[in-house]
């Protein structure tokens, strides 16, 4: 699906990425309008993470353009693409040497000349940022103390404090509870339609895609196979293009949508 004019502010065209010679992405096209809430699901090793981090910049290079708000993303300085852009990993166990506090102020930085003290609109910033993702109470306390869920909020506090539009998250909601998904997918929500921030997530979860995005963008083997509404990926022929395998659903009681549910393992016993 193809979006065109002033709005769209992500856009692939013809993009492939090799890592080691092997080939992750594969000539993907698609575009992104500011605004929309988009879930990019596949299966492992489709190339979903690639795909975000080429935008991001975390990985250069590759074959065809991506463009962000219609420059090409070689184009930007790393600071005028942070303005831009956000990226949010999964809340993984990495030893974060830093105060929740320090952290947020930390991705002030696009907005800072170099040796500069922090200003009073930066700690303004990341007051606000912390009182709408319900993270002040975190404040003093050293990421690496976090759990799983709290240190997920404080990655979205991050990309509210940084002040950028555009929102890449990577299986946002990956080894949290039910609770913890929950307010995850609430501040996603909750930044999209009151704030106007385009989410891009990559998730495994597509019950949730399904009734949280606009879109759905399905990727198998690094090629795009589906782009759409999320109602009309939820179809058994759809989903076996995207994963090779037979799902099984039921519609969900209040959304009127279906829902994919699990199979008991003496289904496919021989």
């Amino acid at each position: 699906m193809m979006n065109s004019g002033a709005n769209v502010v992500l856009e692939a065209k013809h993009f492939s990425y090799a890592l080691g010679g092997k080939p992750i992405l594969r000539n993907v096209t698609f575009s992104l309008r500011r605004g929309e809430y988009v879930a990019i699901a596949g299966p492992n090793g489709a190339g979903k993470t690639t795909l975000l981090k080429c935008f991001d910049r975390l990985l250069r290079g590759g074959d065809g353009t991506l463009e962000i708000c219609g420059r090409p993303r070689e184009s930007y300085r790393q600071k005028d693409l942070a303005r831009q852009m956000a990226y949010v990993p999964q809340a993984d166990s990495r030893q974060i040497p830093f105060t929740v506090e320090q952290f947020l102020l930390m991705c002030r930085y696009p907005y800072l000349s170099p040796f500069a003290a922090v200003r009073k609109d930066d700690r303004r910033a990341v007051s606000e940022a912390m009182q709408r993702t319900g993270t002040r109470a975190f404040g003093p306390r050293l990421i690496a103390t976090l759990s799983g869920g709290e240190r997920q909020k404080v990655y979205i506090a991050a990309a509210l404090a940084q002040g950028a539009q555009i929102w890449l998250l990577d299986e946002p909601t990956t080894f949290l509870d039910y609770h913890h998904q929950q307010e995850i997918l609430a501040l996603m929500s909750r930044a999209n339609r009151q704030f106007n921030v385009t989410i891009v997530a990559v998730t495994h979860d597509l019950n949730h895609a399904v009734l949280e995005a606009d879109r759905v963008l399905g990727l198998k083997d690094g090629n795009v196979v589906f782009d759409g509404p999320p109602a009309e990926a939820m179809t058994p022929d759809t989903l076996q293009r995207i994963y090779g395998v037979e799902l099984l659903f039921v519609d969900h009681p209040r959304a009127e949508v279906p829902m994919i549910v699990p199979r008991a393992s003496t289904e496919t016993e021989s």
